[in-house]
C-alpha cells in the first residue's frame, strides 16, 4: 500500500489488490478532492489493469466517497484518511476520522429534509462496516464493480 498526503496518488498492486491511500487536510475542498481521487483511481485501474469500470460505477463510488467524507468533516476535527482498494471484484472505500462516535442510520422518514447520506450509502453498498479505532473510527463500504457483467464498460 502506498500512502501520500494531499493530491496525486499511485496505485500499489499487491497480490491481486489495487489500492491507494490519501490523507486529506480536512477542509471543505477535500470533499471535491476525494470525489476526483475516486474517479481517477477507477480510471487508472481500468487503464493500467484492464478492470471493467462503468460510468455508473464511477458515479456510485463518487457518491459514497462524497457522503463518507462529508460526514467525517461534519463530525470530526482534523484530517480524513481515505483508502480505496479493489479486490475480489469489488471496490472498498474506507474512511478514517478522529471522532469515536459511530454513525447510526436514522429510521426512514419521507418528510425529513436532508440527513439521508448514510441510508443512501448503505443502500448502494454490498457491505457496510463501522469500527472504533484507538483514535477515531474507520468506516468501510464495499461496492460491486459490476452489477451486470453485460454492461458497457465505457
Amino acid at each position: 500500500m502506498e500512502s501520500l498526503i494531499k493530491g496525486g496518488g499511485r496505485m500499489a498492486p499487491q497480490s491481486g489488490r489495487i489500492e491507494t491511500t490519501v490523507a486529506l487536510e480536512g477542509d471543505s475542498l477535500c470533499i471535491a478532492e476525494a470525489r476526483h481521487l475516486a474517479a481517477d483511481f477507477l480510471s487508472r485501474a481500468q487503464a493500467e489493469h484492464g478492470l471493467p469500470v462503468t460510468d455508473r460505477m464511477t458515479g456510485l463510488t463518487q457518491l459514497v466517497v462524497s457522503e463518507l467524507v462529508t460526514n467525517a468533516l461534519k463530525y470530526a476535527p482534523g484530517p480524513v484518511l481515505i483508502d480505496l482498494r479493489i479486490a475480489d471484484g469489488a471496490l472498498e472505500v474506507a474512511v478514517w476520522d478522529s471522532d469515536p462516535v459511530l454513525p447510526v442510520a436514522r429510521s426512514a422518514d419521507p418528510g425529513r429534509v436532508g440527513q439521508h447520506g448514510l441510508e443512501i450509502v448503505m443502500a448502494i453498498c454490498e457491505t457496510f462496516e463501522v469500527r472504533r479505532e484507538p483514535v477515531g473510527k474507520h468506516i468501510t463500504a464495499r461496492i460491486a464493480l459490476l452489477d451486470d457483467p453485460g454492461l458497457d464498460t465505457r
